[in-house]
Parts: C-alpha cells; sequence; structure tokens
C-alpha cells in the first residue's frame, strides 16, 4: 500500500493507492472517490459490542468501510472539516487519539475505546479515548494542521485543552489548570493537558471550541413577531 497527502495542510485529502488484493478500512463518511477495480465493504469491525463501544463511546460511527482492491486502484478520503491528515506507520505499537482523528486504517490495527479516567470529564476529549494498536498504516485528521512534538523521557510538555489530536502510548498526561484561579477564568486558556514523556504529541492548529465560540455570536438570530 502507497499513500500520498494533497492539498494540505488546509484541504488535505489521502490518496492510498493499492495492489490487487489489498485492503484499507475508513471511517463510514471519509470516501471521497474510488476507481473502478475498487470493492467496498461495510461492516461492524470487530463484532456488535466492539462497533457499540466505538460508536457510542468513542463518538466513532458505528460501521466501517473496508475497500478492496481487485486490480490495481487507489482511494481517496478526506475528514469533514477543513485540516490536516497525517500517515503514521504503527508497528506493534500503541496510540491514543481523539474521538474525531480516526480516518483510515490498515485492516490489521485494531481500533477501540479506551477508558481515560476521571480526568477526562474535564479534557475536550472527554472521558474516552480511541486506542489504536497493531502494525499497519494509520491515518489521522485533524481541524487545522498537525504538528507533531517530541517529548524527552522525563521533561514535560502543555498543550491547551482542545488542540490534541494523538498521542505515543509511552506518553503519560493529566489535565490541570492554566494557572491560578484568575488565570483560569479570565486567561482565555482554561485547562491544558500536560503531558510526559518520552514518545510524540501530534497537535492540531486550530480549535473546533473557539471557532464555534466565535461563530455563533454572529449567526443571525430569529427575530419574534
Amino acid at each position: 500500500m502507497n499513500h500520498e497527502i494533497l492539498y494540505g495542510p488546509s484541504y488535505s485529502l489521502a490518496k492510498v493507492l493499492l495492489n490487487a488484493g489489498e485492503e484499507v478500512s475508513a471511517e463510514s463518511g471519509a470516501m471521497v472517490s474510488m476507481s473502478s477495480g475498487i470493492e467496498m465493504q461495510t461492516s461492524v469491525k470487530g463484532g456488535l459490542l466492539s462497533g457499540l463501544k466505538r460508536s457510542v463511546l468513542g463518538g466513532e460511527s458505528f460501521f466501517i468501510n473496508t475497500f478492496r482492491a481487485s486490480s490495481a486502484g487507489e482511494v481517496t478520503f478526506a475528514p469533514p472539516l477543513p485540516g490536516d491528515i497525517v500517515h503514521l506507520d504503527v508497528a506493534g505499537a500503541t496510540m491514543y487519539a481523539q474521538s474525531t482523528a480516526y480516518l483510515a486504517s490498515s485492516p490489521q490495527l485494531t481500533v477501540d475505546t479506551k477508558w481515560s479516567g476521571a480526568r477526562g470529564f474535564f479534557a475536550k476529549e472527554g472521558p474516552f479515548l480511541l486506542k489504536i494498536s497493531g502494525s499497519g498504516h494509520l491515518f489521522l485528521s485533524s481541524y487545522g494542521a498537525i504538528h507533531e512534538v517530541v517529548i524527552p523521557a522525563g521533561e514535560s510538555y502543555v498543550v491547551d485543552n482542545g488542540h490534541m489530536v494523538a498521542f505515543d502510548e509511552g506518553v503519560n498526561y493529566k489535565v490541570r489548570r492554566v494557572g491560578g484561579m484568575k488565570s483560569t477564568l479570565f486567561s482565555g486558556e482554561g485547562l491544558v493537558c500536560e503531558f510526559t514523556g518520552p514518545g510524540r504529541v501530534f497537535l492540531q492548529t486550530r480549535s473546533e471550541d473557539s471557532f464555534l465560540s466565535w461563530l455563533i455570536p454572529h449567526l443571525p438570530k430569529n427575530s419574534s413577531k
């Protein structure tokens, strides 16, 4: 399986090139186009309980689409919002991602949900994260560009709540206030996630929540008769 990321980081499109017999799985609704030699099958990956966990707890689609090449061809995928796509080569490892970040992957990768603990109730990502394990190709998407930060062992890195895309299993994190009570209430930052290495953290340069906070007051309001 070969791939190419086009038009990033604002309007990214993932083009996946499949040889005959190769497959790629994707989030429901992620496909943009495919060549005539590609066949699509819709299923509940991992069974009914696994699908329910991803849908109800992880915020993902209940169904997964699998694209199989009967002859060499291509499939293209894109996220619902303007933003970036990153390709990761997962080799017998585990990554955690926010619920909306998963776009597509090799069928050999397992996409499940992971309880993040009570701290998750205070994070934008919620109490559940996506747990992606195994070996294969992984495509994650974001709102805005994706920025990778490598955190050395024992060092910490602070990320504004709402900008996290994914991180390696070896990275620990906690949710805390950005400063004192005054800073938390009036700085515009509120809560932050503090990550401790070693490992990688992938950030998105824009926040959906911040955009909605700007947009909603500008929407026209219905006038009462």
